[in-house]
């Protein structure tokens, strides 16, 4: 992989893990429509960390709050703050997708060798959104989330490991359906990124550290982790400022268009 290959695919990670379009779908398609090699597994990491700098860079205050008041709730044994709440509402809602990556996991790597299969769950990241769009009432703040809301919206998390399924399009898409409003549901969705990007890219580091791998690719690393966390941190901005007033339609449209292409030139390719 050379400089600029590491810059566009650091650039569409960062903006595609919080914009509800599947950052791992796009890894996958972006290389194979373009005929790049694939990134391989540390690159994969790299970027996915570079995307949690984003979001400590924007959430720090509220990450340090919910870290505060979870350990005063294990000292005091009550959940009292809506902080200590919230933090154990995360680590619930972490729990499913831990689960199920541990469970399934040759299910989920299979799936990133077969674009045509990322394209079709494109069209179906599409459809949640939208059905999420036109069914969710949107009429309760995060504080209102309910220990349900936290399981189903990390199963939703879960199921995102499979490439093509967005992570924060699904965890939002749930929270909408659970009545949640919009930029409500992508806080919450934000902030449950944060222990299952961290989680997930701890054993794969360890690859990073050998010697022959770091002489070979440091320089495209470096470029895709500061490319994934500078477009990851101004797409959330530009996201939380959007969701006040916008609707999720405008990003179903987009899967629905870039799912029907990848799986049309799939099914060409044979």
């Amino acid at each position: 992989m050379n400089i600029i290959q590491a810059l566009v695919l650091g650039i569409v990670q960062g903006a595609t893990e919080f914009v509800p379009i599947s950052s791992s779908g796009h890894l996958v398609l972006v290389p194979w429509l373009l005929d790049w090699p694939e990134p391989g597994l540390v690159f994969d990491t790299i970027v996915h960390w570079g995307t949690l700098v984003a979001v400590l860079a924007v959430f720090w205050r509220d990450l340090v709050a919910l870290a505060q008041a979870w350990a005063r709730s294990l000292v005091e044994r009550n959940l009292d703050s809506t902080e200590a709440r919230l933090a154990w509402l995360i680590i619930v809602g972490t729990l499913p997708a831990a689960l199920m990556g541990f469970l399934w996991e040759d299910f989920f790597e299979s799936l990133f060798r077969s674009p045509g299969r990322v394209a079709a769950l494109l069209l179906v990241t599409g459809a949640s959104l939208a059905l999420s769009e036109r069914l969710g009432k949107r009429q309760r703040s995060m504080g209102d989330l309910s220990w349900l809301d936290s399981v189903l919206i990390g199963l939703a998390q879960g199921l995102a490991i499979a490439p093509g399924i967005s992570r924060s399009g699904a965890t939002m898409a749930m929270g909408l359906l659970r009545g949640v409003k919009r930029e409500a549901a992508a806080r919450y969705s934000f902030l449950l990124a944060t222990p299952i990007i961290l989680g997930a890219g701890l054993l794969p580091l360890a690859e990073l550290f050998r010697a022959e791998v770091v002489g070979a690719v440091l320089p495209p690393l470096i470029i895709g982790f500061l490319a994934a966390a500078i477009s990851g941190y101004l797409c959330i901005r530009v996201l939380l400022a959007y969701l006040q007033r916008g609707r999720l339609y405008v990003f179903a449209i987009y899967c629905w268009l870039a799912g029907i292409m990848s799986l049309t030139l799939a099914l060409m390719r044979g």
